[in-house]
């Protein structure tokens, strides 16, 4: 298995540098058969969506659309699987960022009674309450 930095996932979703996205897809594919070769930590998916968002501008629903196909692909092994798939589709629906989302979901997945913040935009996530 390999761990896989946010900047090469970023040069496989937004190809900015054609020889480095080159690069990224030669190496995926050189493990397309392996299930799992490529960990992806939660810190890589905060960082991603961070990026597609606020340094190349892309809508919500396309930086969902990335999610759900690193969550989908056998070649990669998230770190928090469930809770990025429940993150995913509480970010599409906005307005928290995802860096709230995927913790809202992560909290959830342990048991937590709820999440106190003062972070309005997070209100309305399942589990949260305002402080």
């Amino acid at each position: 298995m390999h761990a896989v930095d946010t900047n090469l996932l970023l040069r496989l979703f937004v190809n900015d540098d054609a020889a480095q996205a080159a690069k990224v897809r030669a190496l995926f594919d050189a493990h397309a058969e392996e299930d799992g070769a490529f960990w992806v930590a939660d810190i890589v998916l905060v960082e991603l969506v961070w990026a597609l968002d606020r340094v190349y501008g892309r809508p919500r629903a396309q930086i969902t659309a990335a999610l759900q196909a690193l969550a989908s692909n056998a070649t990669v092994k998230v770190e928090s699987l469930l809770a990025l798939r429940d993150a995913a589709a509480l970010y599409s629906q906005g307005p928290a960022d995802f860096a709230d989302c995927l913790l809202a979901a992560k909290a959830r997945s342990v048991g937590c009674e709820s999440l106190r913040t003062f972070d309005k935009k997070m209100r309305m996530l399942p589990g949260v309450k305002l402080l």
